[in-house]
């Protein structure tokens, strides 16, 4: 049974159930989970190999996943469009899944948040408007100034990605059920 995916979709549940009620991810929790993760590989590494340096490898892929787990959210985060808890969430699946498993969390979370936000803005109202937003962010660029569609930063639509990563971490359990590490 793979442990530490269970590990990553326990701190991605109770981080949803943060973000959906405060809309915040906390620091103990995603950097917790993070140092937590790179000595637990360690020590596991040490655990299976009988050696430091099989403890050094596993420390080093678990620090591995987490850094490629940020690429694409650090760039996202980098335009405005998540929050920096977000980042830190996946940076401590990473690091408790190794890359691999933390980039199948991470890609199940992008598309549980590209069907869950259609749907939740729908419900609200604001799909169309939202879309029609949208549009105009991506078409802006490549208008003249004098005729770019300006987006009142308040009528931005946010949406809470905590959730999604859970799903996300959920369903990489769900497809590594089983399996021995």
């Amino acid at each position: 049974m793979p442990y530490f995916l269970i590990a990553a979709a326990a701190v991605a549940g109770i981080a949803a159930l943060t973000d959906a009620r405060t809309g915040h991810i906390p620091n103990w929790l995603t950097l917790g989970a993070f140092g937590a993760a790179l000595v637990a590989h360690f020590f596991a590494g040490i655990a299976f190999s009988h050696s430091l340096s099989g403890g050094l490898m596993a420390l080093l892929t678990s620090a591995g996943g987490a850094f490629a787990c940020v690429l694409v959210p650090a760039f996202f985060y980098w335009r405005g469009a998540i929050g920096g808890g977000d980042i830190k969430l996946f940076a401590a699946i990473g690091a408790l899944c190794y890359p691999m498993n933390g980039l199948e969390a991470e890609t199940y979370a992008f598309i549980a948040a590209a069907l869950i936000a259609p749907a939740q803005l729908a419900y609200k109202g604001l799909l169309f408007q939202t879309l029609g937003r949208s549009l105009a962010l991506v078409v802006n660029p490549f208008r003249k100034p004098e005729n770019r569609r300006e987006i009142p930063a308040e009528v931005m639509t946010w949406f809470r990605l905590g959730p999604s990563i859970f799903v996300g971490a959920a369903l990489t359990v769900l497809m590594h059920w089983g399996e021995q590490r």
